[in-house]
């Protein structure tokens, strides 16, 4: 049978099914079913991230107890059975009957009920790092088994789960003397993180968790253990530590830098009461003059990765104090600064704590608290101004080096939008076209790439004399299936063409191309492959001689990052990560795995030694679809019926595509 005389039945199969779809099939999840069977939504995903996060909730909530003053410690301990265990000792999960839920205990609700604890309200904890009532929840529905004892009242309880149900009633152990808090014990549940290996914590990343609440606090003792027999030969892990820093984040930052040259010789650094009792903000700066710089921030002593409005709010205090230091001591361009001048190749470490933080989503990624960013940079401001006033050498020197960052972004810039000379013609290039510096085509470089996010990254890593950057906003047009009005109104394809300067179409003219390679650069998953498709079909459709003569390329990015003491690769793709673990890998020693979520993520050091240099890249020539034995006639056929079948208007010839290689499918990344 054809595939033309099977799709009418699917087609019928499928319209069957929908007339079916009754209130029978409308299914209502309770308890903490949500969490088993839809994970990524409370934990971000079932990877090693996502797998860490489980420590980070326990970790959360402990430092919550010390943040409220009710602990002063915290241990953290990996077993060789790949268990977890926290304790603290602050007061302990109340054990007596729940107001609303009488036969069960308060601790039972917690563990069994999402949406609930004790820090919705302002009583128990005047900050808290735990805010939506579904950490201890979360944990327990995808453990294994997990075991929870409260010492409270100078009396033990204890109680076990597995998968979220308990499997014994809370117990009495009996009298305890020196001991109160609570300690939960869990391993996770294999069925949902299947794809993590035999071991799937990593003491590594474990132990710069504890190590970075132990400075997110001073005074917090966080007392670290872990079996020897988990820990690589190469790991530098200690196995035991003691972690207490008494000057908090300022200790931190002093280990970044490990003997760098600075700007001033002492950090910027303080601690400080918000306005109106809001809460609390310490931070630590110091300007290197040599490598590149880091921010990390923290609300409630959770990290937020993706910063947010306290964030804002330190930026605008470091631009604005010194702009006003530069108007008392007349210093010229000044007026240029921006806070990316301030703040870019600084090494920067913030905490706040908040009363009822907002932030985007459960992990906590984000802070959007709209009054953080007044609060922190009123504060801030008031103590930068202080310290550029008592230290005017120093301040001189960071304002000077401040200044020149400005300039140097402004003459990037200006690079964007002044007249370049080309072969044949001058022209005005697109705003969001970062060019390279030279002025003939030959040895050139345009690399476009989906977002300014990693367009940000990929300037960084770019070789300014001969690559050039164009990052394109989202999804491109489908020229195959649009109509030329629509085509024509397109401002990324616009913009595209421009920087190209060589007109597309019967317009195209090879000699006025104003680079030698036009490379795609999109990110190592499934969207960034649809995006560099439909950057192919355009360039096929509309600027096909390019494609004949050798211009365009595919980047190879990896999607993986393995590394183990002083070796570190990386990977494509996941048979390459296969590949390498039992190559290069081989033997003894736990490796470290991270996946890249997008080219905008990466370290700039590490885009241009994988990506981006010549050196050390690899490229993908974009030619046309032709076999052994056909002609050039045959080719540019064969070519034009894939792209209208995978690109064009007929759904019906991409369903006949997709049912043909279907069979083939598997392990698909979506």
């Amino acid at each position: 049978m054809t595939e033309a005389a099977r799709t009418p039945d699917l087609f019928d199969r499928r319209t069957a099914t929908r007339e079916n779809y009754t209130a029978d099939d409308i299914e209502v999840l309770e308890g903490l079913e949500p969490v088993r069977r839809r994970p990524a939504m409370f934990i971000g995903g079932t990877d090693e991230r996502a797998l860490h996060h489980l420590v980070a909730e326990l970790l959360d909530n402990a430092m919550d107890e010390a943040v409220a003053g009710h602990a002063n410690r915290i241990e953290l301990e990996l077993t060789e059975n790949d268990t977890v265990t926290v304790r603290d000792n602050g007061r302990g999960i109340p054990v007596d009957p729940h107001t609303k839920s009488p036969s069960l205990s308060a601790l039972e609700v917690i563990l069994t009920r999402l949406h609930s604890g004790g820090k919705f309200g302002s009583k128990a904890y005047e900050t808290a790092g735990g805010l939506h009532g579904v950490g201890l929840s979360v944990v327990n529905a995808l453990s294994e088994r997990l075991v929870v004892e409260v010492a409270r009242d100078r009396c033990l309880w204890t109680q076990s789960y597995c998968r979220g149900q308990p499997t014994t009633g809370l117990t009495k152990v009996g009298p305890v003397a020196n001991r109160r808090g609570t300690t939960v014990s869990f391993s996770p549940d294999r069925t949902i993180f299947q794809a993590l290996g035999e071991h799937p914590f990593r003491p590594s990343t474990l132990y710069r968790m504890a190590r970075s609440k132990a400075y997110l606090f001073r005074g917090m003792e966080i007392r670290w253990r872990c079996d020897e027999a988990l820990l690589a030969a190469d790991d530098p892990t200690p196995p035991t530590a003691v972690l207490t820093f008494p000057g908090g984040l300022s200790d931190y930052v002093a280990t970044l830098l490990a003997g760098r040259e600075t700007a001033t010789p002492s950090p910027f650094a303080g601690t400080a009461d918000l306005a109106d009792g809001r809460g609390r903000v310490e931070w630590a700066v110091t300007w290197p003059l040599n490598g590149e710089g880091e921010l990390s921030s923290y609300c409630n002593t959770v990290p937020t990765p993706q910063g947010g409005t306290h964030e804002a709010g330190l930026r605008n205090a470091l631009v604005k104090g010194l702009k006003a230091y530069a108007d008392l001591t007349r210093t010229r361009d000044a007026d240029k600064m921006a806070a990316e001048d301030a703040i870019g190749g600084a090494l920067v470490m913030l905490s706040v704590f908040l009363r009822d933080p907002q932030f985007q989503g459960q992990t906590k990624d984000r802070l959007t608290s709209s009054e953080a960013t007044r609060l922190v940079e009123s504060v801030v401001r008031d103590h930068f101004d202080h310290w550029l006033a008592a230290a005017p050498e120093a301040a001189a020197t960071l304002l000077a080096q401040v200044i020149e960052r400005a300039q140097q972004r402004l003459a990037a810039r200006q690079d964007r939008t002044v007249r370049r000379q080309t072969p044949m013609r001058r022209l005005r290039l697109p705003g969001k076209l970062t060019d390279c510096s030279r002025s003939g085509a030959s040895g050139t470089e345009l690399f476009i790439v989906e977002g300014d996010s990693a367009g940000g990254s990929a300037k960084q890593a770019r070789n300014r004399d001969v690559q050039a950057v164009l990052p394109l906003r989202g999804k491109i047009l489908n020229v195959a299936s649009a109509s030329d009005e629509k085509l024509r109104a397109n401002q990324e394809l616009a913009n595209l063409v421009e920087a190209l300067g060589c007109g597309t179409g019967g317009g195209f003219d090879a000699s006025r191309l104003r680079y030698e390679k036009i490379i795609i650069m999109t990110d190592a998953d499934v969207d960034g492959a649809h995006i560099a498709s439909l950057l192919i079909t355009f360039f096929y459709r509309e600027l096909r001689p390019l494609v004949t003569q050798g211009h365009l390329y595919l980047a190879v990015p990896p999607l993986y990052r393995l590394s183990r003491g002083a070796i570190t690769l990386y990977a494509r793709d996941d048979a390459h990560r296969d590949a390498l673990l039992a190559t290069e890998f081989k033997g003894r020693g736990e490796v470290d795995i991270s996946r890249f979520k997008g080219l905008g993520e990466m370290p700039a050091a590490q885009l241009r030694s994988t990506t981006m240099d010549p050196a050390s890249r690899t490229l993908l020539r974009v030619c046309l679809a032709r076999s052994d034995d056909a002609g050039s006639g045959e080719a540019v056929a064969d070519t034009e019926r894939l792209v209208d079948a995978l690109m064009g208007r007929k759904p019906e010839l991409r369903l006949a595509f997709i049912l043909e290689r279907a069979p083939f499918a598997v392990d698909l990344d979506i």
